[in-house]
């Protein structure tokens, strides 16, 4: 059974209570976890707010040490890591394999941010003063991580904030803690001080909850729906406590008729059913010039329908299932919602049929066309499965017009070879990251966060570290 980790202990719930975690590709119970209570979450905030004191004393290149150690013990055990997540999440191996390498490469980023941690010297103030800007670390943090990429996600959080100072206690989502637990675990066996990285497994209405409201916790990372981020800053402002939000997306790709057909083809399928869908960052709208609307529609097909629908853990699959039964029935809504509104399916729209499939929440890579774009929720909402819906545009203005009527505003991307519309496109698309000519892959070195209703603040990059760390001015007066 897997335990909570609070001071650098294993423990169970201050109750005893266990969670069962299921595979979503078989039904079948990968393990139990200990579901942690309101006196588990306290002892987890007392043991980070102790070890804080110690902790942010420690010279940030000895921080990164630790975090370098620990990326290089997360390589050596990937393919131990990778099954675990696999059964616990429900993606192929091979995309849960990725997922284990980016949260090393994390670490190793801001292990190598460690020197560049610096405040600044303002000279001459006036004729007797002079001013320092101090950076210090905030100090306990709290770190709300999804279900869909729980490791990488984990990442983005305990990678800033451990290595400005900060300790951390991570509340992992409840159908995914496991791999979050052993992840801990490494950080820990890495050389972290004891209470330096608590994970407390449990339900959002205790853990979460405590996390937000408990005024020693400083700060709150969170990864999730718009609807819970709006609610993660309603409690935290009780007690003005910072948060960094990355919340919900529907990206739009543009494709232009001068584009590379095929190169855009693959993008769409790969940032459309990668992880079946279920990313923030998954292309959920696809504007295509009509000159070219017909062929692209006639390769995408032919590609989507290759795609190997099944269990993760085999090899050859590519799509796995949807992570919770749920999910799979409000993907089935939206597009039955669609097609109640004229749109047709292409590919699709189903679930597989077999005994291999009779027990997991699959539902086959699905492309929908001749929608109705100002009612159907395929469009209006967020679609967090591996569902498709295609679109016809004159031209550029069009299309950056329909990109943008949405709530959301996270990633976006547009194929052309065009430097104008390119550029045009960059400039003017309501996004906080966007793509020219390439696949949706993301990069630590670069600031990533939404705009409008899809997050607030920034991870990756330099500037994830200022959301970890306070600055403070300070004037010298000298005495000659």
């Amino acid at each position: 059974m897997a335990k909570l980790i609070i001071a650098g202990e294993q423990r169970d719930a201050a109750d005893g209570g266990t969670t069962e975690i299921r595979n979503p590709a078989t039904g079948e119970l990968v393990d139990r976890v200990a579901a942690a209570t309101q006196q588990d979450v306290d002892n987890a905030i007392d043991a980070a707010e102790s070890a804080f004191k110690k902790w942010s004393a420690v010279p940030p290149p000895q921080r990164a040490e630790i975090l370098y150690k620990a990326a290089h013990l997360l390589k050596e055990r990937e393919k131990d890591l990778a099954r675990l997540l696999t059964q616990e999440q429900g993606k192929p191996l091979r995309e849960a394999i990725l997922e284990i390498r980016r949260f090393a490469h994390t670490l190793e980023h801001y292990a190598g941010l460690a020197k560049s941690i610096r405040g600044g010297y303002v000279p001459a103030l006036d004729d007797r003063r002079y001013g320092m800007i101090i950076k210090k670390p905030i100090g306990v943090c709290g770190a709300i991580v999804p279900w869909n990429f729980p490791v990488s996600l984990l990442g983005n959080k305990i990678g800033p904030a451990l290595v400005t100072g900060n300790s951390v206690v991570v509340k992992p989502a409840a159908t995914t803690p496991l791999t979050d637990i052993q992840a801990v675990h490494i950080l820990n066996e890495a050389g972290l001080p004891p209470g330096v990285l608590n994970i407390v497994p449990g339900p959002a209405r205790i853990v979460g909850e405590s996390l937000l409201k408990d005024a020693r916790v400083r700060k709150i990372g969170f990864t999730g729906a718009t609807s819970t981020g709006k609610h993660v800053m309603e409690v935290a402002a009780q007690n003005v406590k910072r948060v960094t939000l990355e919340l919900g997306g529907s990206d739009p790709m543009i494709v232009c008729d001068d584009a590379d057909l095929d190169q855009a083809v693959s993008a769409a399928s790969v940032g459309r059913f990668f992880n079946c869908g279920q990313a923030c960052l998954a292309i959920k709208r696809l504007y295509l010039f009509d000159k070219i609307y017909d062929q692209f529609v006639s390769k995408l097909v032919v590609k989507a329908e290759k795609l190997r629908v099944g269990n993760g853990i085999e090899q050859g699959i590519i799509v796995g299932p949807l992570h919770t039964a749920a999910q799979r029935d409000e993907v089935e809504e939206q597009v039955r919602d669609a097609v109640k509104r004229g749109a047709r399916i292409l590919v699709g729209g189903k679930r597989p049929v077999g005994e291999a499939f009779a027990k997991g929440n699959f539902y086959l890579p699905t492309l929908l066309v001749d929608i109705d774009e100002s009612s159907s929720r395929v469009v209006q909402e967020e679609v967090f499965g591996p569902v498709l819906p295609i679109l016809r545009v004159k031209d550029l203005d069009e299309a950056i017009q329909k990109a943008n009527n949405s709530i959301y505003g996270l990633g976006s991307s547009i194929w052309t070879r065009d430097l104008d519309q390119a550029t045009k496109a960059a400039e003017r698309l309501e996004a906080g990251y966007t793509w020219i000519n390439s696949p949706q892959i993301i990069f630590d070195e670069l600031p990533f966060g939404g705009v409008k209703q899809s997050g607030l603040g920034k991870e990756h990059g330099e500037e994830a570290l200022d959301y970890y760390m306070e600055t403070k001015s300070v004037v010298v007066a000298r005495g000659w």
